[in-house]
């Protein structure tokens, strides 16, 4: 695909590095991109792109806060180079945008009281066990649930993981699913709870992880292939997972999967 310049691949990477500064869109997300308390940008991102960009000669980033139902239409209407808001790569938004290879993978764990009295480790175990279950608003564990045989109207829904924590803790339900990263991060303030270990959920019969990326405009594939180098490098050196931990992120949330594979191709 042809850019208006009529160079194959786009030539944002060329202007990028003329500029000396990227624009990235962000949704205001903690732990994936927002600006802090003192005005400044970061988020795991952010924080990644300015390592990338560096090494691929754009020395300044640029925030451009906007929503996150905003961040694709955005790219598309060059309000912003790159989208860098930890976004989950899938079929639907691969239609849209292409993606760098993800980051981090995004697995599922469980707040229950601590020594887990009900052995919970899946949604399997929790319809078995007839445990009482809790979830947050629009979670994607809703349907996990569901698919594993609990009745949705079962569910208790709440606003968030600190919701779900204290929710456990007083004993209103066995058990509360989010992802493994802010389950892991909320029960750290929590003295009567632990967190299981993470795990994939069974969605169609098969294990499901889903996994962030950054996004590009699709006729940008020679900034989205220098991305994905310098990110490989990173992944091999180990230096991700440093980029990554101050954000909450471990070696359960590393991973080699592609954006071909999570786009379903």
């Amino acid at each position: 695909m042809a850019t208006a310049s009529g160079e194959d691949g786009g030539d944002l990477l060329d202007r990028l590095r003329a500029q000396g500064v990227v624009r990235l869109g962000i949704a205001g997300e903690i732990p994936f991109g927002y600006i802090d308390k003192d005005g400044e940008l970061t988020g795991e991102a952010p924080e990644l792109a300015k390592v990338v960009f560096k090494r691929l000669g754009v020395d300044r980033v640029q925030p451009v806060p906007t929503e996150f139902g905003s961040l694709i239409p955005g790219l598309a209407s060059q309000q912003f180079d790159v989208v860098a808001a930890g976004m989950y790569i899938n079929p639907d938004r691969c239609a849209q945008v292409i993606f760098s290879d993800p980051d981090y993978q995004m697995l599922d764990s469980f707040i229950v009281r601590k020594g887990n009295p009900l052995g919970l480790r899946n949604y399997a175990d929790v319809v078995a066990k007839k445990a009482r279950f809790a979830t947050g608003t629009g979670y994607a564990e809703i349907q996990y649930a569901v698919e594993a045989g609990y009745a949705e109207g079962d569910i208790l829904i709440v606003p968030d993981q600190v919701a779900g924590l204290n929710a456990v803790e007083a004993g209103r339900v066995d058990v509360f699913a989010g992802t493994a990263l802010t389950t892991r991060e909320v029960v750290k303030k929590s003295a009567r709870t632990e967190v299981t270990e993470a795990f994939k959920p069974i969605v169609g019969g098969k294990p499901h992880v889903d996994g962030g990326g950054f996004a590009f405009r699709p006729t940008e594939t020679r900034l989205r292939d220098a991305f994905n180098v310098e990110l490989a490098k990173l992944k091999k050196s180990g230096e991700l997972l440093r980029i990554l931990a101050p954000f909450g992120f471990s070696e359960d949330e590393m991973t080699d999967l592609t954006a071909k594979e999570l786009c379903g191709g």
